[in-house]
């Protein structure tokens, strides 16, 4: 049987980032698959015969199987199928050659020998009958010599297939099926450079791909697919990346095409993947002279939403906090900023550049969700060190109908430099609210959400108060 063309579409699992060694060790615990499109000549004979391929994943899914021979479509008609995976090895061998003569090099105190004689058991060692009638056993052994490999057994997983055949040539055939252990991924390195008032980065993006399946693919076609598709397979659903269309692109990039709802990604050369192997290559061409944004975030409570339930009227309720301030960055995803390009989920590593020697620093990691173009991306970098914040309750009140709550938020900046915090301030105690006094203007992001753009002069501090009054029918108290 020779060997023609290969394919491989790997579709990743709900996953964002790498997987840890641990995560590798088990077939079970990769997220993704593959399907694997072979062709190869094999000669046909008329009538029944027996057509045995031994090239497939060894985590191949039976079920999927597709045989055909695209040339002649009339060539064989497929009577039944066998996946057959008893692989070789010592054990297996042993007991295919019970009551037969095996050779069996061990030690004998400082001497290496020779042994010969039919092998009686394996049970705790191995027992032999000598041509004396002797019998010996042989706890440890160097090796083990067998006459042939008796049949049954094999070294590699084949698919066997029972052909009705109305062909006696050489025929192409095309063999498909999906494999588990298998997955992909996208990780971002980013080169962050400039102050906090002319942030800049560079940007580079590639593929990391998992192969655990149990079979090497020689000079493969890649592709991969993104999209949200449907499996069923134990309940649970596979949610490959997402992407459209690509930047920069050149021609060792992937080149991109719809497949249907989904986009499908093809490198432009042949490429191999060993079995236990993790390879990375490049997604796209590095970007450069991102425009972007530092940002400090100060987020008390770090609620989002309001409480939908029942009113929370408990005074203590989140009445003082002294959380940390969050450093972000951000950056816009659209043609303008040379990006504009739909991002796949994936790990996001932040290094900078150290200005005294030109070194690059690790400096945080985040990330990403799937991003469509003209999204601004948002990374957590970690915490402020210099700039921190607290949050107290200096006036609670209950009414007839609702609440009034004063909070006050004080910001100190131990920086050379003036910093800018953004405070946003979730309304949870309660669906109806309203602000009905603030010392700094703020703006409402949303139905439960406000935030406060608050500036703070180098190496001082600075306060604000905001009261917010609810309101609430009699019936819901």
């Amino acid at each position: 049987m020779s060997q023609a063309n290969n394919t491989i579409t790997i579709y990743s699992g709900k996953h964002q980032g790498h997987l840890n060694p641990n995560q590798l060790q088990n077939i079970h615990n990769i997220p993704g698959y593959a399907v694997v499109k072979q062709t190869r000549t094999a000669q046909f004979q008329k009538g029944e015969f027996t057509l045995a391929f031994d090239d497939v994943a060894e985590h191949i899914d039976p079920t999927t199987v597709s045989f055909s021979t695209p040339n002649n479509p009339n060539a064989a008609t497929v009577l039944d199928q066998n996946f057959q995976f008893d692989l070789v090895g010592t054990d297996k061998l042993l007991q295919k050659y019970l009551d037969q003569i095996i050779h069996v090099n061990h030690n004998q105190g400082n001497q290496s020998i020779d042994s010969s004689g039919k092998l009686l058991s394996t049970q705790g060692g191995i027992t032999l009958q000598t041509e004396t009638n002797n019998i010996i056993t042989i706890n440890t052994w160097n090796h083990i010599k067998f006459p042939e490999l008796p049949g049954g057994l094999l070294t590699k997983p084949t698919l066997v297939w029972l052909l009705d055949s109305n062909s006696n040539q050489e025929e192409l055939m095309a063999l498909s099926y999906q494999t588990q252990g298998m997955t992909w991924w996208a990780d971002y390195n980013i080169t962050l450079a400039g102050e906090s008032d002319s942030c800049e980065l560079d940007l580079s993006t590639w593929v990391s791909i998992v192969n655990k399946s149990g079979a090497s693919f020689e000079k493969t076609q890649l592709k991969l697919i993104a999209g949200d598709i449907n499996r069923v397979q134990n309940n649970q659903r596979t949610q490959p990346m997402m992407l459209e269309g690509m930047a920069k692109s050149s021609r060792q990039d992937f080149t991109e095409q719809t497949l249907f709802e989904y986009h499908l990604y093809k490198l432009p050369r042949p490429i191999t993947l060993p079995n236990n192997s993790t390879k990375q290559i490049q997604l796209m061409s590095r970007t450069n002279g991102i425009n972007c944004e530092r940002k400090l975030v100060f987020n008390a409570t770090g609620q989002r939403s309001i409480n939908y339930h029942r009113p929370i009227t408990d005074r203590g309720y989140w009445a003082q906090s002294e959380a940390k301030i969050e450093a972000l960055l951000s950056f816009k995803n659209n043609s303008k900023n040379q990006l504009g390009i739909p991002l796949p989920a994936g790990r996001v590593r932040v290094n900078m550049i150290d200005s005294t020697d030109g070194s690059l620093e690790f400096i945080g990691e985040d990330s990403i969700q799937h991003t469509p173009k003209n999204e601004v991306i948002t990374l957590k970098l970690g915490h402020a060190f210099d700039v921190k914040a607290k949050r107290i309750q200096s006036n609670f009140q209950l009414t007839k109908d609702g609440l009034i709550e004063t909070i006050e938020i004080t910001i100190n900046n131990q920086k050379e430099q003036l910093q800018t915090v953004d405070v946003i301030e979730p309304m949870f105690r309660w669906s109806n609210w309203k602000v009905t006094q603030h010392d700094e203007p703020y703006t409402q992001l949303d139905s439960s959400n406000i935030q406060f753009g608050i500036k703070v002069p180098a190496e001082s501090s600075k306060s604000f108060k905001y009261t917010v009054q609810y309101n609430w029918p009699q019936t819901i108290k």
